[in-house]
C-alpha cells in the first residue's frame, strides 16, 4: 500500500447501504471473509452511515474510542472495530496509532437493513484516507470485505456485483451499473426497529450447518446471469420473481441451520402476504426481498412508489416506511462529526 503526499489524519466519509438482489450468505474462507457466492446489490442513496475517523498521533489514546449512534460502543461491538482499525494499521504501519471513531446512521442499526455494509465502508474509506493510504476503489473494497463482507458493494454505488474470488486480492467488488441507469425504488417496510439477537456476522458461521445451504449455492450461480441481464435491461418483471426465490432460499437456509434462525416477526407476513395480494389481484408490480431481519424491502418502479406508500398505511404492523433510490458509493465529506 502506498501513502499520499498529504496527511491530516482526520477524514469523514459517508456511505450508503445497500440492499441485495442475490444474496450473501455463509463463507468459504472465515478469516478473509470470503463468501460463497457471487451477490448482487443496489446501493442506496438515502440510508446511510456517517464516520469520522481522527488517529491519534501524538498517543494521547491508551485505546481506541468508539462512538456510535451517541452511544460509547463496548464488547463484541467495540472489538469488531478494532480488529478492522488493527488491519488499516497493520497496511499503514503504524501499529501504534490508536483512533477516535464517531458514526452515525440515519436508519436503524441491526434491523435487516445492512448497516454493517454502509458503516463498514464508511469506517474503511475515512480510516484509510486519514492514515494517508492511497487507494483505488477495488482495494478499499477487499479491506471493507474484511470488517462485513457487504461493505464491498457499498464502496461502489449503483448496482454492483461481489466477486467471491479465491483470494485476498480477488474477492472484490465491481460496479455493473452507475446509479441513473435504472431509478429503481426501494420502499423499506420497517416491522422492527429492534437490534437482532443474533447479528449476521455470527450468522453466516451457521449456514454450513443447514442441509439446504448447498443447494441454495448451486441455485445462485445459475440465477446470476438472469439478474444481471435483468438489471441491463431494466426489466423489473423478471428481475422480481428472482430476488424474492433467493430472498426466502436464504432465510430457509437460515430457518434450518443449527441452530436455527427465525428473524421473521408476525409484522413480516403481513407484509409479503399483502404485497403478493396487491400483485396478483390488483397487479401492482412490487416485489420484495428481506436480508437478515424482520423489515422487509419492496421494489417498484418510480411511478408506483406513491400507490405502494398508501397502501403500506393500511398495514397495522408496519411502524414506519423508508424510501431510497439507487446512490453513489462511499465518499470522502468535509462534515466531520467532531
Amino acid at each position: 500500500m502506498q501513502r499520499s503526499g498529504t496527511m491530516s489524519f482526520k477524514a469523514t466519509a459517508r456511505a450508503g447501504s445497500n440492499i441485495a438482489f442475490i444474496k450473501y450468505w455463509g463463507v468459504a474462507d472465515p478469516h478473509l471473509n470470503i463468501p460463497l457466492n457471487n451477490s448482487i446489490s443496489m446501493t442506496l442513496g438515502a440510508l446511510h452511515t456517517t464516520t469520522t475517523v481522527e488517529w491519534d498521533v501524538a498517543g494521547y489514546l491508551s485505546a481506541d474510542q468508539i462512538v456510535i449512534d451517541g452511544v460509547r460502543a463496548e464488547g463484541p461491538k467495540a472489538e469488531r472495530v478494532t480488529r478492522h482499525l488493527d488491519f488499516i494499521r497493520h497496511l499503514a504501519g503504524d501499529r501504534r496509532f490508536r483512533a477516535r471513531v464517531v458514526s452515525r446512521n440515519n436508519f436503524p442499526m441491526a434491523s435487516g437493513i445492512a448497516s454493517s455494509a454502509s458503516a463498514f465502508a464508511a469506517l474503511t474509506m475515512a480510516a484509510c484516507t486519514a492514515i494517508g493510504l492511497s487507494l483505488d476503489r477495488t482495494q478499499l473494497s477487499a479491506i471493507a470485505r474484511r470488517g462485513s463482507g457487504s461493505a464491498s458493494r457499498s464502496i461502489f454505488g449503483g448496482y454492483v456485483e461481489w466477486e467471491r474470488g479465491g483470494s485476498d486480492a480477488t474477492s472484490v467488488a465491481r460496479q455493473l451499473f452507475p446509479p441513473d441507469y435504472w431509478p429503481l425504488r426501494d420502499v423499506v417496510a420497517v416491522v422492527s426497529t429492534n437490534e437482532k439477537t443474533v447479528s449476521s456476522q455470527n450468522g453466516h458461521a451457521l449456514a454450513l450447518t443447514s442441509p439446504l445451504n448447498s443447494a441454495r449455492v448451486d441455485a445462485v450461480y445459475g440465477m446470476l446471469h438472469e439478474v444481471r441481464n435483468a438489471i441491463a435491461l431494466r426489466d423489473l418483471e423478471h428481475l422480481g420473481p428472482l430476488i424474492e426465490q433467493d430472498a426466502l432460499a436464504m432465510h430457509a437456509v437460515m430457518m434450518t441451520s443449527r441452530p436455527s434462525l427465525l428473524y421473521w416477526q408476525p409484522g413480516t407476513l403481513e407484509v409479503l402476504h399483502a404485497v403478493r395480494r396487491w400483485r396478483e389481484e390488483d397487479g401492482l408490480p412490487v416485489y420484495f426481498t428481506i436480508d437478515a431481519g424482520p423489515n422487509v424491502h419492496l421494489l417498484c418502479e418510480p411511478a408506483f412508489e406513491r400507490e405502494l406508500l398508501r397502501r403500506l398505511q393500511t398495514l397495522s404492523s408496519v411502524r414506519t416506511v423508508m424510501t431510497s433510490g439507487p446512490g453513489e458509493g462511499a465518499e470522502v465529506i468535509d462534515q466531520h462529526l467532531f
